[in-house]
């Protein structure tokens, strides 16, 4: 460090420092030792100059920095001493004198053992992996490092890890954050009492040295910042003087890391005032020092700061102390007073807009400090120290050392107040900051530690002014982008609002701020004062106006906005942190009774500042049309405080509530908002661009609701219970543009809204109105029933997993809440009303993560529609829970039809919202609901179901909460001036429900039907008379006031506004003139209304019995329950819940009416017994019929695609199920590849592309869609069966030693060393790692076809996810994933193969023939189409792989290796069958594998390929295998390497080639034959393998023992013979001789019986005869027989034709007994045996091949977080460390132990991705938490488990290679992972 220090400073000193005396230099350690004795005598005035003089020298600061800075000289600049030894030099220089002349490292160590740690302190930066433990938690920001707490007892706790995001600091120990149970061991001990004390010349020579240290690093930092030109500093010389800096300031941080001893020497250092003043005042006679205090003040001018002795200067000119830090600090721009403003302040201001500002903003009592903004003064080194920091953006090294020092208690007190000093400062840099991003983060470093203290906010509160400084700053910082508010009254508007646009709030800037203001008002005596103050109420309010009315949406009416603004995101984000989260900070203090007071002063201020705002934007009572914001911060405060008034706090709602007019204006823009939402959802503002869905989305959202729609709604609620009803009701009509809707005629118009968005504005204002009436969250509901109700709607409308749950319950985002009040409630609220579903797993499936899904109890009595509408973000939620709903009562069988949302019983309003009721019982809803009731009767356009539905629940609400008794002395109550009496006698609606209406006068359109069918003048008249009693003639007089003309609704409410401000009817009147203003009527186009009088003689009731006939489509079909049962009306037992549709509403409603008033049940049974005729059928006209009839033609069409569209499914679905259930390679359901017809010998295919079926043919070829992949699934497979561990430690790492692939090459590699290459690479298989595995979906198509489908893949741009060039495709019929295909050789189908008949001829006949077929050389068929395909894919399967895992050979490209090549693809392909089986063929049958397989087309290209390469007769080992030669040991061994004998052949690799070189399609005889002559070679082997198994008594015993039985008749098939013989044979060549007796000790000695030897026999053949009867199996097409597993050798002999058809099954089988020695067997062993004998008499060490050595391959351990879950190595994800050639290490890795497939789970994202060549997939992850869910990136960091079925699917995958068809998400990498 102290190098990089040097070389960093060096050029910081003259050019040659005069170092002390020459003596001096040289012995540091002694000049330290004498110095401390000096200064430790009782006068040490000698020592201390002595001491101050060396310090000066060594420590000076004297050169130019400014070429260190800027040029590049500064290395230069370092002088003789070299760069920056001097520097190094000063640092040696300061640890011997701290040390005192004794070793630094021992000092040291000395200082750590005064450590009293009580308090942990670990400061950590971002990304650093820390936790938080909410149970121990006081504070809600409280964080432990991970030792601490692994080291505490956290079990139970609700804890989670997190990544930190901008550094923290270990809480450990401090009890004002958490509670002393959570401490970890180390620090629950108060240690300081044990601690010795610090001696005094331990730390001596530290109070010397370091103030002069620390006072070095503040004149570099002076020195090396140049105020930056008009761009801003630029970052790099900042960052150039701070990297010059770093070993001074490491030096300091390993200070503080030497325990609490030198922490508190620090503390005094930098603390003390006396040591500042003399170093640094710039008064000495020192020129550097003069020179760096210019700098500092320069520094401190510039920053628009004054130094408070420079204000004597010009401090004249500043406004007196009497008015406010603000007049200092806002205005300037405004008044002219231009002093040190920032200039970005003034730039963007013009003069209206300083104007309005001056007069909005309110001033406060001049009592506080007006220097807030401007003015510091530095007393120690600390506050300069900050200073700079600042200055220079918070480099993370002084921050960390700043923060190191906290765990000192003095010192943490003189931060915190420096910090707060500098508040105002940090603010200023902030908004100047480019990165204020990462300067975000440093500042809420450290405040967070500073803050999260109670006692230490408290303290600095009332100290510091803590408070006034965050609410100025953050004013002053909002005022920096003010525009001029267009809402309401553009041109006048005195409003300002900020700009949503300004980088300030789009890029948060705010936050630390926020979040700085937002910590200490969680802190219970930090917020009293707040709320005390009144000054700072106002000037909060202030602030918070400033968000009123931000972010204005106009609608666009003409065209589409052409550039959507994103602004919205920055205004939802700012309104949430700026102002409502400080508000729910202040409600957490405003719980009980004794805080009354705060919410008196904060309802107070709030309203004055309504009022002002309503007074700046000119608002008089009519909302401007089209615009809306949904951004009313002040209502929202003035909502939630009056709410926890009355909840909490007991208050009277009265005393806190304004006047009526006030009111008005306040249930205005919230009611707008509401009625815009229904706009939205109507697509009105479709030409707003999508952004517009997105806040009405956002407005209701789970993490904004609590703190915009539900304050929203409780303040309309609140109006609503203190306003005239029927004034209330008008104006939401109003609002929502559907007062023309609400008339009788069938026809009407509507001057604002078009016929098209009318219905659904329709059933908003219904469902707003529902809403506001049931809605009971602020009005009497507990915390725990609103947590509930919460949990519930969300449950409904989704099943949902944990976390999710925890995210969509609104928290009442109260910074000291942790997660939810009461997070321990969540726990138990959600076990009462879900159940949890643990995932389900199938393989391919979906990854499913634990849900939780409501109990059928929440289902039937607690589903509330109401909630689930006023929570739902996407309209198709509430379907979605309607929908579940509807399954849940037909499952349960409660209702069979399709039920309406069920209606619930309300809790109980708290008395102070009574009023609210009286909405339900006004006439004006009266009429509004008769109206619509009969316009739906009338089947009137525009009216839906959920019209109906929303009325009928109205109806029910009005009925449940209706007055109790009912006064028949209503009706003479309404005065003579009210002008719908002539509708309804009274205001209850029990009564009214019955009252009959006869006529009614409407405004129609000249073209209505209604006008044509005129009445008789006089009846009209009469009639009207009868309906108006005594007020006829005035009625007449005012046409539209009588019959509850519509408009009237409008009038009736602008009269009782103005009644309401003027008290005097005379203007009242005049008013209502202008109802019709130009701003509603359309000009022009509108027809002529003209009035027509309709004859209706009906009541509610009478409309409610005819809708119940008309919904059962029955007469008369409503009968009163009550006339058979009585009991019912007297008790009528309604349940709280009730489920049904709308007949049952209907009926449920009658009743209630019945029961509550005797005229009730009597005139419903009259109108019961009447007769009803039948609704009169509507007169349709010509054109409506013409409607009519496209509506009936469209719903048939529907119908007609519906049921083809479901035929389509269940052909699609059968199709499915018979060919495509790639999934689960357990148990498909086979699909044929060819059609097996018995006659049929030609296999006919259908090709998928064309449609046409055929057979292949050399000219038209038909291929296999076939996907192609390297694979080393095999190499991975392992001998032991325990399953591996991924490593947790170094010594634990996976060597991949017993891998398969390991053991192929150490036997390949061997055998190469000894033998002749070419004979070596006939003797092995590859492909273990690499090897192409060739799988098909089964479906075929021409190969022409094929290329021009590629063709057109190749023009079509839009590509998913594969790369055509590479020629990959998907198949077109089932979608599978593929990249080649595989012509199917013409010719016969498998199963009816006339070859297979057996023949008779003996088996040395049949080894003539094979040995004639084989020696035939396979010319190359002529050139047609099919053999250029066979060209082509043979090509496409060598590409397949990577060329290292072809070439073996020691000659590069050597027939051999092709050769090689060929055959070991044949093997890899059943291998891998195998595996799919699960390693054996006990279960038979032609599992699916077998029957999508393409191995018997495989075989045909693959045989065609291996026939070009005729093996010399020679060197054939059919001949070796099959005849005699005579033994010459001389044949010329000595010029070249032998061949492999053939006892070391692979026998298995054998059978591939000597079926691969005989002619296809090969006869079942030869297959037997060549199957018969392989056993005795493979019995053979392992005869010798179990001869060097055992010991040398034990092969002594078996060679004598076997012997004697030679003689006997089947000597040839007796086990013991053989092995005798096989003894005795290789004993004659020494192959046992140099075991030795070592090898014995290693092998446990194994007492061999005669079973175990059998087995040890059967084990060693099984592999091969398995491999082969999979073969027998491809190639003929026979079954597999299913067998056990201890009989499957003996089953599969047979199959093979081994086992000789007379074999008895009586005695135990015996192994020998399926030999059939085609030559004598002893000869041919002999023969065999002499090979090796030949060999290993030269190379004696051979022998020990079959005891499987092997090598040990090591690798490196990465440390960076993926491991590969195939061989568990650590590898780089995206690390560019470890790339190689442009590969990143995962790729290289995928390749390397995959062939191209990776598996890895990223560790810090407990996520699992697949790399499969160049794509790779995110797969999912197969850990899960206790709820069953992902956490990916570990956001939560709940504790994980893995999940075993997850794993298995992830397994199941790889081993069936169906990553490709399974995943559907792939991207390509680009090498970069």
């Amino acid at each position: 460090m102290a190098a990089a220090a040097a070389a960093a400073v060096g050029g910081q000193q003259p050019s040659q420092p005069e170092l002390p005396a020459p003596g001096l230099a040289l012995d540091k350690a002694a000049t330290a030792a004498h110095l401390k004795a000096a200064l430790s005598r009782p006068d040490n005035r000698a020592g201390a100059e002595e001491l101050q003089a060396l310090l000066e020298r060594v420590l000076s600061a004297e050169r130019p920095l400014a070429a260190a800075a800027g040029g590049e000289d500064a290395a230069a600049a370092g002088g003789g001493g070299g760069p920056g030894a001097a520097e190094e030099e000063a640092l040696e220089w300061c640890k011997c004198l701290l040390a005192g002349g004794g070793g630094y490292d021992e000092f040291c160590a000395a200082v750590r053992a005064y450590d009293p740690a009580a308090l942990c302190g670990l400061v950590w930066t971002a990304n650093f992996v820390a936790y938080r433990c909410r149970t121990c938690g006081i504070s809600p920001c409280m964080s432990l490092c991970a030792e601490c707490f692994h080291q505490g007892d956290h079990t139970g706790h609700d804890f989670n890890m997190f990544r930190s995001q901008a550094g923290g600091a270990c809480d450990c120990g401090d009890s004002n954050v958490m509670r002393e149970s959570g401490f970890c061991k180390r620090h629950q001990i108060k240690s300081s009492s044990n601690i010795p004390c610090v001696p005094k010349d331990l730390l001596m020579m530290s109070e010397f040295v370091l103030p002069r240290f620390i006072f070095c690093l503040i004149q570099y930092l002076r020195e090396g910042y140049n105020e930056p030109a008009a761009d801003g500093p630029s970052e790099k010389d900042l960052n150039k003087v701070l990297q010059l800096l770093e070993p001074q300031i490491s030096f300091l941080e390993d200070l503080t890391k030497m325990g609490g001893a030198m922490r508190s020497v620090l503390t005094q250092v930098l603390t003390n005032q006396q040591n500042y003043k003399d170093l640094t005042s710039g008064l000495g006679e020192n020129a550097c020092v003069k020179k760096s205090h210019e700098k500092y003040l320069i520094a401190l001018k510039s920053s628009g700061l004054t130094y408070p002795e420079d204000k004597l200067v010009y401090g004249v000119q500043e406004p007196s102390a009497g008015t406010s830090s603000l007049a200092v600090q806002g205005f300037i721009g405004a008044t002219g007073t231009l002093g040190q403003v920032d200039s970005s302040d003034e730039d963007d201001q013009d003069g209206s807009q300083g104007l309005g500002k001056r007069k909005r903003v309110k001033l406060s009592s001049g009592t506080k400090d007006q220097s807030i903004m401007d003015v510091l003064k530095h007393k120690s080194f600390l506050e300069e120290l900050l200073f700079w920091t600042i200055k220079y953006e918070f480099p993370q090294k002084m921050v960390t050392f700043l923060l190191n020092m906290l765990p000192d208690q003095e010192y943490k007190v003189a931060f915190t107040k420096t910090f707060v000093q500098h508040y105002a400062f940090i603010m200023k840099t902030l908004k100047k900051s480019h990165e204020s991003d990462t300067m975000s983060n440093r500042i809420v470093h450290i405040s967070v530690q500073l803050f999260s203290n109670e006692e230490l906010a408290r303290q600095v509160t009332e100290e510091c002014q803590l408070l006034d400084i965050m609410v100025t700053v953050l004013l002053y910082m909002m005022e920096s982008c003010l525009i001029k508010s267009e809402l309401q009254d553009e041109e006048n508007s005195l409003h300002v609002v900020v700009n949503c646009g300004e980088a300030l709030l789009k890029n948060n800037t705010y936050w630390p701020l926020v979040s700085d203001f937002i910590n200490i008002l969680s802190h219970q005596s930090v917020a009293k004062r707040f709320l005390e103050d009144h000054g700072l109420l106002v000037t909060w309010m202030n602030f918070v106006s400033f968000f009123q009315g931000m972010n204005l949406n106009k609608r666009e009416l003409n065209e589409h906005v052409e550039f959507e603004s994103q602004t919205y995101y920055a205004a939802f984000a700012a309104e949430l942190e700026a102002c409502a989260q400080p508000m729910w900070g202040l409600l957490s203090h405003c719980k009980v009774r004794e805080t009354q007071e705060y919410t008196r002063n904060v309802v107070r201020y709030c309203l004055e500042a309504l009022q002002d705002w309503f007074d700046a934007i000119n608002f008089v009572d009519e909302p401007a049309p089209n615009q809306v914001t949904f951004h009313l911060p002040l209502h929202r405060y003035y909502a939630m405080f009056l709410s926890k008034a009355v909840k909490c706090q007991e208050l009277d709602l009265d005393s806190v509530l304004p006047d009526q007019e006030m009111l008005m204006k306040l249930m205005i823009h919230p009611l707008q908002i509401q009625a815009s939402l229904a706009e939205i959802h109507s697509n009105m503002w479709v030409r707003n661009g999508l952004q517009i869905k997105g806040q009405a989305m956002t407005y209701v959202q789970s993490h904004f609701c609590n703190s915009m729609i539900d304050p929203d709604i409780y303040l309309l609620q609140v109006c609503a219970s203190r306003l005239d009803p029927d004034y209330f009701i008008s104006s939401v009509f109003e609002r929502f543009k559907v007062v023309d809707l609400l008339t009788m005629a069938s026809q009407h118009q509507n001057t604002v809204l078009d016929a098209e968005h009318e219905r659904s504005m329709l059933e908003g204002a219904l469902t707003f109105l529902v809403i506001l009436l049931s809605l009971r969250l602020h009005l009497g509901m507990s915390d725990d029933e609103i947590l509930r109700a919460e949990m519930v709607a969300q449950l409904c409308m989704n099943d949902r997993t944990h976390s999710s749950l925890l995210d969509l319950i609104p928290e009442n985002p109260n910074p000291k809440s942790g997660i939810i009040p009461g997070s321990y409630s969540f726990e138990s609220v959600l076990s009462a009303v879900a159940d949890f579903k643990a995932p389900v797993f199938e393989p391919g499936g979906s990854m499913q993560q634990g849900m939780y899904t409501p109990k059928a109890e929440v289902w039937d009595q607690e589903f509330d529609p109401v909630m689930v509408i006023l929570r739902t973000v996407y309209r198709r939620d509430v379907q979605s829970a309607m929908d579940r709903y509807t399954a849940f009562l037909k499952q349960s069988g409660k209702f069979p039809g399709n039920p309406w949302p069920p209606y619930k019983k309300r809790t109980s309003l708290h008395p102070s919202y009574k009023g609210l009721m009286r909405l339900l019982h006004c006439k004006t809803l009266h009429i509004v609901l008769f109206t619509l009731l009969y316009k739906i009767l009338m089947d009137h356009q525009n009216l839906s179901e959920h019209v109906l539905c929303m009325v009928l629940y109205l109806i029910e609400l009005g009925l449940e909460n209706s007055a109790e008794e009912e006064s028949d002395e209503e009706a003479s109550v309404g005065g003579p001036e009210r002008c719908h009496d002539s509708w309804f006698p009274g205001s209850n609606l029990v009564s009214n429900m019955r009252h009959f209406i006869n006529y009614v006068r409407v405004r129609v359109p000249e073209t209505a039907p209604e006008v044509k069918r005129d009445s008789p003048a006089s009846t009209s008249s009469d009639n009207l008379g009868s309906l108006q009693s005594s007020r006829r003639p005035k009625v007449l007089q005012r046409e539209n006031s009588g019959t509850a003309q519509v408009f009237s609704l409008v009038a009736e409410r602008r009269k009782k506004f103005q009644e309401i401000i003027n008290r005097s009817s005379s203007e009242a009147n005049q008013v209502v003139r202008p109802k019709t203003s130009s701003k509603w009527s359309a000009p022009g186009s509108a027809p002529q209304l003209t009035t027509a009088i309709l004859e209706i003689k009906e009541s509610i009731l009478s409309l409610l019995i005819k809708l119940h006939h008309k919904l059962s489509g029955k007469q008369n079909s409503y009968y009163p329950p009550w006339l058979d049962d009585i009991e019912i009306l007297i008790q009528p037992e309604i349940p709280k819940y009730s489920h049904g549709d709308g007949i049952t509403a209907v009926e449920r409603i009658l009743l209630k009416a019945a029961s509550q008033s005797r005229m009730n049940k009597r005139i419903i049974e009259e109108i019961c017994r009447k007769v009803t005729p039948p609704v009169p059928p509507k007169k349709v006209t010509a054109a409506e019929k013409k409607t009519l009839d496209k509506e009936e033609r469209r719903q048939k069409a529907r119908e007609r695609q519906q049921k083809l569209l479901a035929e389509f499914a269940s052909r699609q679905k059968s199709f499915m199920e018979t060919a495509m259930d790639v999934d689960s390679p357990e148990n498909d359901i086979p699909m044929e590849i060819t059609t097996a017809e018995p006659q049929v010998s030609e296999a006919v295919y259908d090709c998928v592309i064309c449609g046409q079926s055929g057979p292949s043919s050399e000219d038209r070829p038909t291929g296999l869609v076939v996907l192609l992949q390297a694979s080393s699934v095999l190499g991975q497979c392992r001998d032991n069966v325990e399953p591996k561990k991924l490593p947790i430690s170094e010594e634990e790492q996976i060597y991949p030693w017993d891998t398969c692939a390991a053991v192929h090459d150490v036997r390949l590699s061997l055998l190469q060393r000894y033998f002749k290459d070419s004979s070596c690479l006939l003797a092995v298989s590859i492909g273990w790692e690499g090897g192409v595995y060739v799988q098909t979906c089964g479906h075929t198509l021409h190969i022409d076809c094929h290329k021009s489908y590629m063709e057109s893949l190749r023009n079509d741009q839009v590509l998913q996810g594969f790369s055509v060039d590479k020629g990959e495709f998907t198949c077109p019929l089932c979608r599978q994933f593929a990249n080649s295909v595989l012509p199917c050789y013409p010719g016969s189908n498998v199963e009816n193969n006339p070859w297979q008949r057996p023949s008779n001829k003996s088996i040395q006949d049949l080894i003539k023939e094979v040995e004639e077929l084989q020696g035939r050389p396979g010319a190359f068929p002529s050139e047609t189409n099919l053999s250029k395909e066979m060209e082509s894919v043979m090509k496409d399967i060598k590409n397949t792989t990577q060329k290292k895992y072809r070439d073996y050979s020691k000659t590069p490209g050597s027939p051999d290796n092709d050769f090689l090549f060929m055959y070991s693809v044949a093997r890899t392909n059943l291998e891998l069958e195998l595996i799919h089986r699960g390693g054996n063929l006990c279960s038979g049958g032609a599992s699916t594998a077998g029957k999508r397989s393409c191995l018997n087309q495989l075989f045909h290209v693959l045989a065609l390929h291996m026939r070009l390469y005729s093996i010399d007769s020679e060197y054939n080992p059919w001949r070796k295998l099959t005849q005699l030669e005579e033994m010459n040991p001389q044949l010329g061994y000595e010029e070249q390497q032998p061949e492999v004998p053939i006892l070391y052949h692979d026998v298995t690799s054998l059978l591939l080639i000597q079926i691969l070189m005989m002619p296809q399609p090969l006869r079942k005889d030869h297959f037997t034959c060549i199957v018969k002559v392989l056993f005795t070679l493979l019995y053979t082997q392992a005869l010798a393998a179990l001869s060097v198994k055992c010991s040398e008594e034990d092969r002594s015993a078996w060679k004598h023992a076997g012997a004697l039985k030679k003689s006997t008749c089947d000597a040839e098939k007796s086990y013991e013979v053989l092995l005798s013989f096989v003894i005795s044979e290789l004993f004659k060549g020494k192959l046992y001789h140099e075991e030795g007796t070592q090898e014995c000790a290693m092998v446990n000695p194994i007492a061999w019986s005669p079973e175990s030897m059998e087995k040890c026999l059967q084990d060693f053949c099984l592999p091969f005869l398995r491999i082969t009867s999979l073969l027998q199996h491809h190639l003929f097409g026979e079954d597999l027989p299913s067998c056990q597993e201890e009989e499957e050798f003996s089953v599969l002999a047979s199959c093979l034709g081994l086992l000789p058809t007379f074999y008895q099954t009586e005695h135990p089988f015996i192994s020998a007994s399926c030999l059939d020695w085609p030559v004598p067997a002893f000869d041919i062993i002999t023969q065999w045996c002499f090979e090796i004998k030949s060999f290993t008499e030269r190379h004696a060490e051979q022998g020990k091949y079959y005891h499987r050595k092997t090598c040990s391959v090591c690798t490196k351990v990465p440390k960076d977080p993926a491991v590969c879950l195939v061989c568990g190595t650590f590898v780089c994800l995206k690390g560019l460390c470890c790339k190689q050639q442009s590969y990143c290490e995962c790729v290289l890795h995928s390749q390397n132990c995959g062939a191209g497939t990776g598996i890895f789970l990223l560790i810090n994202a407990s996520v699992i991705i697949i790399i499969r060549g160049h794509r790779f997939c995110l797969w999912g992850s197969v850990y899960l938490d206790a709820h069953g869910e992902e956490d990916r990136d570990l956001r939560r960091g709940k504790p994980l488990y893995i999940c075993k079925e997850r794993y298995k699917v992830l397994e199941q995958q790889w081993i069936s290679h169906t990553f490709d068809h399974i995943n559907k998400r792939w991207g390509p990498h680009y090498n970069g992972l």
